[in-house]
């Protein structure tokens, strides 16, 4: 393989991160991916599946943070994890199966939509969330864990949305149960991940590891943060990664899925082998 990236990199890619997560309660993969591919030279699915791993210590001290606050509804966010567990799964499982192109404009697509209803919401539902039918969280859960597994975002993109519009929840309420919802998704798909050789385990750890104090630190700055304030930045983050998909898409950045045999069968011209 290429040199592998500098520990100054790794490190800052991990802090970058977690101050996202800790701000937004998203598990930090949005910013992640992107600089895993682009800085630190893995290819997609590997800067995917790596990025799980680093979103795991990073997202626990983010919801940490948000918890000192009393800002974490575990009853909603447990029910919600039950579907992050399924959904991851099978989102590791598309990973390799499904053309990328797609994958980019349908979750471009999600990110616009949840960006405009936190700008210019709708009402809520009103229900209390011990009220909610636990089986519409669990459906959730499984949408936010299919992203998470299969795009490495943690799955807080959507969840905080749908914690705000659909339970009702304050913005801060909604990163926190979000957080533990990204810990429970991106922890079981990180274990088949590095399971199946799929993830930088090296990579993964050193970036969790820096982002873990810069999770508490955005958490904090994001509980100080006024509530209408918080929501227009978050409908921006969503907005800026859904222009960073499409444009991926539409140059044609990533390739198609190919086996995993087929992969490591191709080898450089030259006579080079790669590292296995």
């Amino acid at each position: 393989m290429t040199d592998r990236p500098t520990t100054v990199s790794v490190l800052t890619v991990g802090v970058l991160g977690g101050l996202l997560s800790g701000m937004f309660g998203v598990g930090g993969g949005i910013v992640m991916v992107p600089l895993l591919v682009i800085w630190l030279g893995l290819d997609q699915r590997r800067a995917i599946a790596t990025s799980l791993v680093a979103i795991v210590p990073i997202a626990i001290a983010g919801m940490i943070g948000y918890a000192f606050g009393s800002n974490v509804d575990w009853r909603a966010g447990l029910i919600l994890g039950i579907g992050g567990i399924i959904g991851g799964q099978l989102g590791v499982w598309l990973l390799h199966r499904i053309p990328v192109r797609v994958v980019q404009v349908l979750f471009a697509a999600v990110l616009v939509y949840s960006a405009w209803r936190l700008v210019f919401p709708a009402e809520t539902t009103g229900v209390e969330p011990e009220q909610l039918p636990w089986l519409l969280l669990v459906v959730a859960g499984v949408a936010a864990g299919v992203l998470s597994g299969l795009l490495g975002v943690g799955g807080g993109i959507i969840l905080v949305p749908t914690l705000v519009l659909l339970v009702g929840l304050g913005i801060d309420g909604a990163r926190g149960t979000s957080l533990l919802v990204v810990i429970i998704t991106a922890l079981t798909a990180s274990f088949t991940n590095l399971r199946t050789g799929r993830a930088d385990a090296s990579i993964g750890i050193r970036a969790g590891l820096a982002g873990t104090p810069a999770a508490i630190l955005g958490a904090l700055v994001g509980q100080w943060v006024p509530e209408q304030l918080a929501s227009a930045l978050f409908a921006l983050l969503m907005l800026v990664a859904a222009f960073q998909v499409l444009s991926r898409a539409i140059r044609g950045r990533d390739r198609e899925p190919r086996s995993e045999s087929a992969t490591t069968l191709e080898q450089p011209q030259g006579g080079q082998t790669r590292d296995m």
